[in-house]
C-alpha cells in the first residue's frame, strides 16, 4: 500500500461558545501550530456565519504539505477539525500544538 500522508478528523465537543465564534483566534492558532510543527503555510482564509445561518465559522490554512481546517457550530459547542499532511510535518504535532494554543 502506498501512503502519501496522514489525515486526522477530530470532533471537539463542549467547546466554549466564545471560542466557537472566534474565527481569527482559530485561524491564527492553526497557522502557528502548523508552522511550529514544521509545515509551510501558503494561504489562510476564514468566514464567520450567523446572519442567515447558525452562528459559527469556517477557517482554512492551506499548507505546502496539504491543509488544516476548522468548522464551528457555536449553538452546539462543536468544532470539527480536519488536518492532513504529507512530508515531514506530522498532523498529530499540529493538533497537540493547536490544543495548547486554544
Amino acid at each position: 500500500m502506498l501512503q502519501k500522508g496522514t489525515h486526522l478528523l477530530i470532533d471537539c465537543r463542549e467547546v466554549d461558545r466564545n471560542v466557537c465564534l472566534d474565527d481569527q483566534l482559530f485561524l491564527n492558532a492553526m497557522a502557528d501550530a502548523a508552522t511550529a510543527a514544521g509545515a509551510t503555510v501558503i494561504s489562510q482564509v476564514r468566514y464567520r456565519f450567523g446572519d442567515e445561518s447558525p452562528p459559527g465559522f469556517t477557517a482554512v490554512v492551506l499548507l505546502d504539505e496539504s491543509h488544516c481546517s476548522a468548522h464551528s457550530y457555536a449553538d452546539l459547542g462543536l468544532v470539527a477539525l480536519d488536518i492532513f499532511t504529507c512530508g515531514r510535518a506530522n498532523p498529530h504535532d499540529i493538533l497537540a500544538i493547536l490544543c495548547e494554543k486554544i
